[in-house]
C-alpha cells in the first residue's frame, strides 16, 4: 500500500475506492480531495481490489480513456 494512502483512516480509503470505481469521477478530483496522485489510486486499488476485478477496472479505466480525451 503506498505511503501516502496509509495516512487515510479506513473510511477515507473506501472513500477513494468508490470514487476510483465511479466513471464520473476523475483521478484529479480524488487528488485534490485526498491527495492522491494517479499512481497511489492505482496501488491503493490494487491493494483493496481482488485481482480480478482489480485487472477489470484497469480495463475499463484504459477502454474509456482510449475513446473519450476527459475521462480519469
Amino acid at each position: 500500500m503506498p505511503s501516502q494512502s496509509r495516512s487515510l483512516s479506513e473510511a477515507q480509503q473506501s472513500a477513494v475506492v468508490e470514487m476510483a470505481l465511479s466513471d464520473h469521477v476523475r483521478f484529479s478530483q480524488i487528488e485534490d480531495q485526498f491527495g492522491l496522485g494517479e499512481k497511489d489510486v492505482k496501488a491503493l486499488m490494487r491493494s483493496r481490489l481482488k485481482p480480478g476485478s482489480y485487472r477489470a477496472w484497469r480495463k475499463r479505466v484504459r477502454t474509456f480513456s482510449d475513446r473519450r480525451e476527459n475521462y480519469k
